[in-house]
């Protein structure tokens, strides 16, 4: 397992963001390195965790908690076979492109290290937006990501480090519970009903997340005990 592609984007102005000042950092590009990697802060004034490496919706994205996004490479290539296009690492305005690593398949709370000092941590699914489509000029873009269900693996930064491209992936700890990138990325999306088994995950999820999640399961329980006391 390994960093097959570290990537980097410049803020840039276009015509499908929301962002004030019409510009996005999704068009990340490939560099050789080492680039720092370091918690940003909070969601709000935290940007990206990669020294050079623009977030400009602060809104949305980035802070501590997706500080890091990562996409695998063998996800890139299934889905230059659907769109039938090319998809060179970072197409997807993901930081590390990863090669045999299974991102989808990763748990919330799950650790890696890459190279000798970084440790991340997963934290959350990428949820499709705007932006996204804009940048991929697809049709329809948003639902067939959300359909598709690998939606890449937002990090947050437990140890810092340089990193470069072809450094090792290591998983050193991998949580005992069922709550993958692709079973959360469901629940917040498809799937809702699923917000309870998340909690499982427990600190280690998104806190917009596990807000979400304890919401919902109070919302319920008030609703049930509703129903039975008019029984």
């Amino acid at each position: 397992m390994k960093l097959l592609s570290l990537n980097l984007g410049r803020p840039k102005a276009v015509e499908y963001t929301d962002q004030a000042e019409g510009v996005t950092g999704i068009d990340k590009q490939p560099v050789e390195g080492p680039v720092r990697v370091s918690a940003p802060g909070p969601k709000g004034t935290g940007a990206s965790g990669l020294a050079g490496d623009a977030v400009c919706e602060l809104r949305h994205h980035g802070g501590d908690d997706q500080a890091v996004y990562a996409f695998a490479r063998e996800d890139l290539d299934a889905w230059e076979a659907a769109l039938g296009r090319a998809l060179p690492s970072g197409s997807f305005g993901e930081n590390l492109t990863t090669e045999g690593v299974d991102v989808t398949g990763a748990k919330i709370g799950e650790r890696w290290r890459i190279g000798p000092d970084l440790l991340l941590e997963v934290s959350s699914s990428r949820i499709p937006c705007r932006t996204f489509q804009g940048h991929l000029g697809e049709k329809g873009w948003v639902k067939r990501f959300t359909q598709d269900q690998r939606p890449g693996a937002y990090l947050r930064v437990i140890e810092p480090g340089e990193i470069r491209a072809g450094d090792a992936i290591e998983v050193v700890h991998r949580p005992d519970h069922e709550v993958t990138v692709a079973f959360a990325f469901r629940a917040v999306t498809t799937e809702r009903e699923l917000l309870p088994r998340v909690l499982a995950a427990g600190d280690a999820l998104h806190p917009e997340e596990l807000r979400a999640a304890r919401e919902y399961v109070e919302k319920h329980e008030k609703h049930e005990k509703h129903v039975k006391q008019a029984k």
